[in-house]
């Protein structure tokens, strides 16, 4: 598919199939899941739509829809979070792929319809922009679509929003809200990631740190587990009441953002909201405060706000850009406000990644052994939710209890 691709460097094609290569005898979940339908080509004339993180993980997920007999077409979520030398790989692997590192918005835009141009039969979403740019401007699309999967809490916010609306065109399944997804991806996998990319990208300690979290969700939960595991001091920040009494009686203060943005050493935005930090937290924040957001969309910390206060805007090292402040002080944003997991390192871990990317592909093949479903917003089926657990409990050569008939009648009686 090297000729149908859009690519900025096809010459590093060999770096690339050597990282896809390296993740793929590490992820057996889809290796299981590629052993167990390959033989029957459950996708063989169909058509599946990507728009995700292109890394070398979400490649080899891509290659094993292909291997099941999709004609395959991807294009990055994010403009920061594409590796030129992965998706030139997976170009060499047989799918079609528009995108590359540093990518306007118009050409971002221009990628994803070149990925809807093959007509898709199934999506997989990440924040939810294939499934907007279907209903808004590609609706010749939709009597053709069987439905989708979505990966992050923001695009499933998306999905029901316009599922309330009655404005959801297709079936989607909700990924993000499986249990294999976020208790192990969103707070294992954003835990450390997160702080990966942010230790690699400053070179800083963390220990003696004070790290401040705006967002106590599952993510919230595992980037301020980590940090507090390097040895930070952590604040937390949430507008809801149950995760901020959560939040204390998992040892950690909690307070408003104005507050703890005088004491803070390194936020972390972890919302699906605008402006969680914005002009007014900036004023008050020490001199040499980092930023770093870790939400789909590049909104949580206000860059307009930033370069409003600014006198100077400069790029002190790849990936960290200094704002100068009237009086002297120095706020510093990690990989422009995006993910910086994902902008500044190079995604979750393989593992964690191997039990999300195993639900994807069987809510595909969910899809399309169950056609017709009504056109709203679906949970992950319970029996794949399990498969996927006892996939990933079987690779660590895990075995467990079983209930005996009568403890399954004990608790199914009154």
């Amino acid at each position: 598919m090297l000729k149908e691709s859009s690519l900025k460097h096809p010459e590093l094609a060999g770096e690339g199939k050597k990282k896809i290569d390296w993740v793929a005898d590490k992820m057996d979940i889809l290796n299981e899941i590629k052993k167990e339908y390959e033989a029957d080509a459950p996708f063989k004339g169909m058509n599946v739509a990507i728009c995700l993180h292109l890394e070398a993980k979400m490649a080899y997920m891509a290659k094993v829809i292909k291997d099941l007999g999709a004609r395959v077409a991807i294009c990055g979520s994010n403009p920061l979070s594409t590796q030129d030398d992965v998706a030139a790989g997976l170009a060499e692997y047989g799918v079609e792929v528009h995108s590359w590192y540093g990518a306007t918005e118009e050409e971002y835009d221009e990628n994803i319809n070149k990925v809807l141009d093959i007509k898709p039969h199934l999506l997989i979403d990440d924040g939810g922009d294939l499934v907007e740019k279907i209903h808004a401007e590609r609706r010749e699309l939709i009597d053709g679509i069987i439905g989708g999967a979505e990966e992050t809490t923001t695009g499933v916010h998306r999905l029901r929003a316009r599922e309330k609306e009655g404005k959801l065109n297709f079936p989607m399944i909700a990924v993000n809200d499986a249990y294999c997804k976020y208790l192990f991806d969103n707070r294992y996998g954003t835990g450390q990631s997160v702080w990966d990319g942010i230790m690699r990208t400053t070179n800083l300690v963390i220990a003696g740190k004070t790290v401040v979290v705006v967002g106590y969700g599952w993510c919230g939960k595992g980037v301020a587990m980590r940090a507090k595991g390097l040895g930070a001091r952590v604040i937390i920040c949430d507008v809801d009441p149950i995760k901020a009494s959560e939040a204390w009686m998992d040892g950690f203060e909690v307070m408003p953002v104005q507050e703890a943005a005088k004491k803070g050493d390194i936020f972390i935005t972890v919302t699906g909201c605008k402006d969680a930090i914005r002009e007014e937290h900036f004023q008050v924040m020490k001199d040499g405060v980092i930023l770093a957001n870790a939400g789909h969309f590049d909104v949580e910390i206000s860059k307009p706000g930033l370069s409003k206060l600014a006198v100077k805007v400069e790029e002190v090292r790849d990936n960290i850009k200094k704002f100068q402040l009237a009086d002297g002080r120095k706020l510093y944003l990690l990989a422009d406000g995006r993910l910086v997991n994902l902008a500044a390192g190079d995604g979750h871990p393989v593992e964690i990644m191997d039990m999300s990317f195993g639900l994807q592909v069987s809510a595909l093949l969910y899809l399309n052994e169950n056609r017709g479903l009504e056109n709203r917003v679906y949970n992950v089926p319970r029996e794949i939710d399990e498969k996927v657990a006892r996939l990933k409990l079987k690779s660590l050569g895990i075995t467990i209890d079983e209930l005996s008939p009568e403890q399954k009648d004990y608790l199914a009686s009154w």
